[in-house]
């Protein structure tokens, strides 16, 4: 028997970690910072709309993601499991939040920046890296919370 899961596998156990993540609180905080850093940008005189709708993307993104392992045993068994599986493969779950993130810059860096569509997806794999890299780093030092839940504490 292979116990190796495929990406198909391991893209529905992310799915499933990522149902009980922190939306709302997603929401408002990203946007806030958007929202502020436009402001800010407005009040220095240099004006960026691309930058702050990048920043409030990712940080969107970094708090749905780590919102969603942050409590490992909340939720019904199907979660709770994905959850564990999350903080067991910190580094397979980091990417699909990268992924959402690169998707979702992708747009906002071709059409506001402007920069063609190379530029643009060259922009938008690098703010997925940063929130790969971060997700994945905050996921290992959680990786503690998942140890008591795990059957033999393992």
């Amino acid at each position: 028997m292979n116990d190796e899961l495929t990406r198909r596998d391991e893209m529905s156990l992310a799915g499933a970690a990522l149902r009980g993540a922190p939306w709302r609180t997603a929401a408002v905080a990203g946007g806030a910072l958007a929202v502020t850093s436009f402001g800010v940008g407005v009040l220095a005189g240099d004006t960026n709309l691309t930058w702050a709708m990048a920043v409030g993307i990712g940080l969107f993104s970094l708090i749905a993601a780590i919102g969603s392992i942050s409590r490992p045993a909340i939720g019904d068994r199907v979660t709770r499991q994905a959850r564990l599986w999350a903080l067991r493969h910190p580094w397979r779950f980091s990417l699909y939040p990268a992924l959402g993130t690169a998707t979702l810059l992708y747009p906002v860096q071709l059409i506001l920046d402007g920069e063609g569509v190379f530029g643009a997806a060259l922009d938008a794999l690098q703010g997925g890296v940063a929130v790969y890299l971060i997700t994945a780093l905050l996921a290992v030092v959680l990786k503690g919370r998942g140890q008591a839940s795990l059957p033999g504490g393992h």
